[in-house]
C-alpha cells in the first residue's frame, strides 16, 4: 500500500541554509530588514516575500544597469549544494510505490529542478503541485514529473519561466510558514493515502504543522530545538540515506 513522504527542502534536499539565501550570497547582499521586521511581527509572509525580491531586482539592477529576468534569477540558482543522497532517497521511495512531494518556503526553481530528474510516462501538463512547462521541457524531455511540489519563490509577467520574462514585484506564495500541515491533509485527500501511511521530513519550526499531520516526523538536520518534540526520529549526520532507512523502518512496521 503506498505511502506519502512530504519533504521540505531547504537544509534538506539542499545543502544550505536556504535557497534564497543562495541568491542573496550570489549577489552578494542580505535580508537582514525584511527578516527582523517578519520576526517583530511587522511584516506578513507575503510582504516579506515581496520585499525579498525588491531586494534581489533592486540588486540586479544596480550590478548590471538591466532589470532581471526569470532566466537571470535562475541562473542565480545554478550550482545549488545537494544534500548526500537525495537522489537515492526519492528513486528509491519512488520504486517502493509511494508518492513523495516537495513542501518548502524555498525558491520553486530548485524544487522543479529536483522534480524533474524523476519524470512520470506522461507528457506534461498543468496541474495541481505540478512544475513548469519550461523546466520540464529543459530537463524532462517535455513530461511531467512523478513527485508533487509546492514552493514559494517569484512570479513572471508572463506567468512562465522564460528568458525573456520578466521577474514581477509580487511574489509567488503557496506555502504559508504555518500552513504546510493544510497542504498534507489535501495530499493525503487527493492521493487516497491514510493519514497512517504519511512521513513528514524537516528541520525546522516551521515543519511542525507537517509533523502534526504525519505517522512518522524525522527531524533532519536541525536548525534549532524547537521542532524536536514534535519528531519520532531525529538524525543529525547530513546523509540522506538514514532518512531513507528511518522512512523504510516505518512503513514496514505498519
Amino acid at each position: 500500500m503506498s505511502g506519502l513522504v512530504c519533504l521540505d527542502m531547504d537544509r534538506v534536499l539542499v545543502d544550505h541554509f536556504s535557497t534564497w539565501q543562495f541568491v542573496y550570497d550570489r549577489l552578494g547582499i542580505n535580508n537582514d530588514e525584511s527578516f527582523n521586521l517578519y520576526n517583530q511581527g511587522l511584516l506578513d509572509e507575503w510582504d516579506w516575500i515581496k520585499l525579498d525580491i525588491a531586494l534581489i531586482k533592486n540588486s540586479w539592477r544596480d550590478q548590471h544597469d538591466s532589470e532581471i529576468t526569470d532566466a537571470d534569477l535562475r541562473s542565480c540558482m545554478e550550482g545549488m549544494p545537494m544534500m548526500k543522497n537525495y537522489r537515492l532517497l526519492i528513486q528509491t521511495l519512488l520504486d517502493e510505490g509511494h508518492h513523495i512531494a516537495i513542501v518548502s518556503g524555498g525558491l520553486q526553481q530548485t524544487a522543479r529542478d529536483i522534480a524533474c530528474l524523476f519524470p512520470s510516462k506522461k507528457k506534461w501538463q498543468r496541474r495541481w503541485g505540478g512544475i513548469d512547462r519550461h523546466t520540464a521541457a529543459r530537463i524532462a524531455q517535455g513530461y511531467d514529473t512523478r513527485l508533487h511540489v509546492f514552493t514559494n519563490g517569484w512570479t513572471t509577467d508572463s506567468g512562465q519561466s522564460d528568458s525573456t520574462c520578466m521577474v514581477q514585484d509580487y511574489g509567488r506564495y503557496q506555502v504559508q510558514m504555518d500552513g504546510k500541515g493544510a497542504l498534507v491533509r489535501m495530499l493525503c485527500r487527493r492521493l487516497n493515502v491514510d493519514s497512517t501511511r504519511v512521513v513528514a521530513v524537516g528541520d525546522s519550526a516551521g515543519d511542525i504543522g507537517m509533523f502534526k499531520e504525519a505517522a512518522h516526523a524525522i527531524c533532519f538536520n536541525p536548525l534549532d530545538e524547537r521542532p524536536l518534540p514534535y519528531a519520532d526520529d531525529v538524525i543529525r549526520e547530513k546523509d540522506l540515506s538514514l532518512v531513507l532507512a528511518s522512512c523504510q523502518d516505518f512503513f514496514s512496521s505498519i
